[in-house]
């Protein structure tokens, strides 16, 4: 595949290029397996910048560096996942999966993401904060996606089931070459992801075949602009429009967020 970075928006209305919106393919008459969840009682999450109350919680406080291996890891991997992050198995190894969720811990608690773990992380590990609520009148079950700070929050039945950290789209104006239903076509796009209210629709699992690359286990959310996994989730927003989660939370989002789910999108993300 091609790939070629245009100066701005204007340049996208190339004469036969197809201008999109989104990463994926959407497929009339496709069906969910999941579903929907709705409820009218309030949410119950704490407000932002709240603590998350929790028993007295004492961090072991040593330094550790991605790659770090041993009980003090294990003990950051549980206690990320007590939290509702997903940083992969406690196997007391800090590979590329905890980094994810590390990276997301660090932003919902106003720590600069890094990959290591010194005396901030630490603390606020051990009074962490709760999520920003986006849409503090919102279902207690929806998903909220702020772009500002590039994290994903699942409230399920008002609480936060699954916090993560994404990427959304660059804003890079883009045209792509690839060959698509059997011929090859030119595909030019904004590579935005849109703000506002939006409700989860089709799905596809594995890996999904679009025009502009593959999503794993994709939720479609806003046209064709889905939550997926990827390989490549860094920290600065890089997607066509879609929001990457690491693999290991694309694993488990589809069987948490069911089919009708309120999706809001908010913020926008600045380059420094």
């Amino acid at each position: 595949m091609r790939v070629r970075r245009l100066p701005g928006a204007a340049a996208l209305l190339t004469a036969g290029a197809v201008v999109l919106t989104g990463c994926g393919t959407q497929t009339a008459g496709r069906t969910d397996a999941s579903s929907a969840i709705t409820s009218t009682t309030s949410p119950t999450s704490p407000a932002a910048g709240q603590n998350v109350p929790s028993d007295t919680v004492t961090a072991p406080r040593k330094t550790l560096k991605l790659g770090a291996k041993g009980k003090n890891v294990t003990w950051m991997q549980k206690r990320l996942t007590e939290l509702g992050y997903r940083p992969g198995k406690a196997d007391g190894q800090y590979g590329g999966t905890t980094l994810a969720a590390v990276w997301a811990f660090q932003k919902v608690n106003g720590i600069r993401p890094t990959s290591t773990i010194a005396k901030r992380t630490w603390q606020a590990l051990e009074t962490p904060r709760a999520p920003k609520v986006l849409a503090p009148n919102g279902k207690p079950t929806r998903a909220e996606v702020n772009l500002t700070k590039q994290v994903m929050v699942l409230y399920v039945k008002g609480e936060a089931k699954l916090i993560t950290h994404i990427s959304s789209g660059s804003n890079i104006p883009y045209c792509e070459t690839a060959n698509w239903q059997g011929k090859e076509q030119r595909f030019c796009g904004s590579a935005s992801t849109p703000t506002g209210n939006y409700r989860t629709t089709w799905r596809a699992g594995g890996w999904h075949k679009s025009y502009l690359g593959e999503l794993y286990n994709p939720i479609f959310f806003n046209g064709g602009i889905a939550f997926h996994g990827a390989l490549s989730v860094p920290l600065q927003p890089a997607s066509h429009g879609c929001v990457r989660m690491p693999m290991n939370v694309a694993e488990v989002l589809p069987g948490m967020l069911g089919k009708g789910v309120p999706v809001h999108v908010k913020g926008k993300f600045k380059r420094l």
